[in-house]
């Protein structure tokens, strides 16, 4: 039986005691001092996160796939770190999977008791087929969730690398993971409300992990991105203004250079730092592993 009361994210800060009997612009300064606190707890952890970096590195150079499981706000904040790698990076839907307690539905709408079946994940990641060399990454800020810890022991019975991100030190120790990633940010200003301080810490994590990852993958030229999807103005528009400050073209000339490589960024900016037609330019990038720059050391070498 869990004993809430001992875990960190249950404890009541004694900084917001009276919170509902101050003026409302130190309120608000009350929840920004605590929120501060937040980043620095984050750099506490940078290595573990870059080892969580590394093992999904790793995974994806073998084919395999990030999951992450949450159940609430972790759950949402997995949905969407998730959700927003395929646009920014041209990212398959199914390279970074989140799946939350409760399914879809919990995404939009609380639904409750679901996080307290230790065995609800496991339909869920079976249905994926997940297995080595996947990862899975539980999130569970207060480290106790069972929904989360049972996908996690799930996940190592079928050979998966595993990481556990939690805001409760106390919890963290009990559970087995290749990475564990133990963010301290203190108790919540408003007494377990970990979608506050600890929903922050994770949102800070999990940017890092994937960002890291797809630059390690060769996602972006320097801190540019080459591997997005003009599925918008706004994004062809970047396009535009990359491979225009990359290659040294007006806007005009980039965009007829796009026209002609179907708008693959990467692909254009080999044909014109390599001055090489599509074919030469996509052999070249296939055996860079899709590294814009070992591409063009590759064409340099001859």
């Amino acid at each position: 039986m869990t004993d809430w009361s001992r875990l960190l994210t249950e404890q009541r800060n004694p900084a917001s005691e009276e919170m509902d009997e101050l003026a409302t612009l130190d309120l608000v300064r009350l929840i920004n001092r605590e929120d501060a606190r937040v980043a620095t707890a984050v750099e506490a952890v940078l290595p573990e996160v870059a080892a969580a970096v590394d093992l999904v590195t790793q995974a994806f150079s073998c084919d395999g796939r990030l999951f992450y499981l949450g159940a609430g706000t972790s759950g949402r904040l997995g949905v969407l770190d998730a959700s927003e790698c395929p646009p920014t990076y041209s990212t398959s839907p199914e390279q970074v999977q989140g799946l939350i307690a409760g399914g879809d539905t919990a995404v939009f709408r609380a639904v409750e008791g679901a996080e307290d079946n230790a065995d609800g994940a496991v339909a869920e990641m079976d249905a994926r087929n997940v297995r080595s060399p996947d990862v899975v990454l539980g999130i569970a800020a207060s480290g106790v969730t069972p929904w989360v810890l049972g996908g996690l022991r799930h996940a190592r019975t079928r050979g998966c690398g595993t990481i556990f991100f939690t805001c409760s030190p106390s919890a963290a120790g009990g559970v087995e993971a290749d990475v564990t990633i133990v963010p301290v940010v203190g108790p919540e200003v408003v007494t377990g409300s970990t979608r506050m301080k600890a929903g922050t810490a994770t949102k800070l994590v999990l940017n890092t992990l994937t960002t890291s990852v797809m630059v390690r993958c060769g996602k972006t030229y320097g801190n540019l991105m080459v591997d997005l999807q003009p599925n918008n103005a706004k994004l062809r528009d970047r396009m535009l203004r990359i491979l225009s400050t990359l290659a040294g073209l007006d806007i005009a000339t980039a965009r007829l250079r796009l026209d002609a490589a179907n708008w693959e960024l990467k692909l254009a900016l080999v044909m014109e730092l390599c001055g090489a037609d599509a074919d030469s330019a996509r052999r070249l990038l296939a055996r860079a592993d899709g590294r814009v720059k070992a591409a063009v050391a590759l064409a340099a070498k001859g």
